[in-house]
């Protein structure tokens, strides 16, 4: 059964930088491709980067040249490392597998809080 524990948010001033990383276990990580996903107030579930169990990225529109995400395969971990944050980032932000079925998904773990905020 997978968990996952994800860490590292907090408050950060505009233009400020976070990394987040998220623990993996109950899976075979390194053959997943896995996701980091937000969502804000009042909004849904929106997906941020993904990254293929070779290491290949993807992302959102919003976030590409600012993230960056990375992954140890023998750590089981995946990392959202987050540069000029703006406070349109603000959001819980959540790991995951991804899949392109994951707006299905019934587990998501605790995630963790990102403010951008002066």
């Amino acid at each position: 059964q997978v968990q996952l524990v994800e860490s590292g948010g907090g408050l950060v001033q505009p233009g400020g930088s976070l990394r987040l990383s998220c623990r993996a276990s109950g899976i075979i990580f390194s053959f997943i491709a896995m996701g980091w996903y937000r969502q804000a107030p009042g909004k849904q579930r929106e997906l941020v980067a993904t990254i293929t169990s070779g290491g290949i990225p993807n992302y959102a529109d919003s976030v590409k040249g600012r993230f960056t995400i990375s992954r140890d395969n023998a750590k089981n971990m995946v990392y959202l490392q987050m540069n000029s944050l703006q406070p349109e980032d603000t959001a819980v932000y959540y790991c995951n597998l991804w899949r392109r079925d994951w707006g299905t998904f019934d587990y998501w773990g605790q995630g963790t809080q990102v403010t951008v905020s002066s």
